[in-house]
């Protein structure tokens, strides 16, 4: 989508000299002037919008001049790096169907660079031949069983790189290909896509507490529960509901906070409302869940 701002527009008026001889030329530079600023997908604009905008705009300017903000300007800088946890169901380059991966591949290292802590965590789709077993364990409950998931881990460009190891992940898909990452063929889900990622964000909440990474000089240990969760797409809409329900109701990652970034809002990973129950949420969580379409 094009986007011209007001200060570009009005920063092109032509100026008319009505007199004389030079009538003619200055309506040829104004209309030189105007066929400049046409672009596709925006109006015309002639003389007379632009000379308003521009009236406007210092209308506007001497309005912010009389209501000045208070609040200083400036970069807002962090006083220390903070702890991030990217969690999605795709972290380019091990497992890509489009943007979602992009993210999860280029923005966690950009996040390093600046001084933060940072890990990603996705499912191990594949045998990924750098990345090695950490022999942890974590328990969780998916659905009325308790299933078992074990932590694989690489370092790559400043980022501890973590995948959840299970069957529901590794047999499903084995392989990069993007289409089996989310069912057996393009535009099919899985049938337990709900248990699949319900698995996935409970073992991304226990793996800043149970993985001892000492990766570089400048962090060491585990990362704790002082931590800031990136949740992408509608896979990892559970873990704010479990973080809450599961861990803070007990007094673990009091000091956590959560950013649900959604990157393609036509995805919204719909199921059965009688499916509530595998979730293993309390009953008050459920209006959270209904809507009318």
């Amino acid at each position: 989508m094009a986007t011209v701002t007001a200060s570009h527009l009005v920063s092109t008026v032509c100026h008319v000299n009505s007199h004389g001889a030079d009538t003619k030329a200055a309506n040829l530079i104004c209309m030189k002037n105007q066929a400049a600023i046409t672009h596709n997908g925006l109006r015309f604009l002639n003389m007379l919008d632009r000379l308003q905008m521009r009236t406007n705009a210092k209308a506007v300017a001497r309005q912010a001049v009389k209501q000045e903000n208070p609040r200083p300007w400036g970069k807002i800088i962090c006083g220390k790096g903070l702890n991030l946890v990217f969690v999605g169901a795709e972290c380019g380059p091990w497992s890509k169907t489009g943007g979602l991966g992009d993210v999860l591949g280029g923005l966690p290292p950009a996040m390093a660079a600046n001084g933060h802590r940072v890990m990603t965590v996705s499912p191990r789709y594949d045998q990924y031949m750098d990345a090695w077993d950490t022999s942890v364990l974590v328990e969780v409950k998916v659905g009325d069983k308790i299933e078992t998931a074990r932590f694989f881990h690489c370092y790559k460009r400043g980022v501890d790189r973590v995948f959840v190891d299970h069957p529901m992940f590794l047999e499903k898909v084995w392989g990069k290909t993007g289409s089996k990452i989310y069912g057996p063929n393009a535009g099919v889900d899985y049938k337990d896509n709900q248990l699949r990622f319900s698995l996935l964000c409970q073992a991304a909440l226990e793996a800043p507490k149970v993985l001892n990474l000492n990766s570089n000089r400048y962090f060491s240990g585990p990362y704790g529960e002082d931590v800031i969760f990136i949740a992408n797409d509608w896979h990892t809409g559970l873990l704010p509901c479990y973080l809450k329900s599961m861990y803070q109701s007990r007094g673990i990652y009091m000091n956590a906070k959560v950013a649900f970034c959604i990157h393609n809002i036509a995805y919204q990973g719909r199921f059965p409302f009688s499916d509530f129950s595998v979730l293993n949420l309390p009953d008050r969580f459920k209006s959270s869940f209904d809507f009318f379409d």
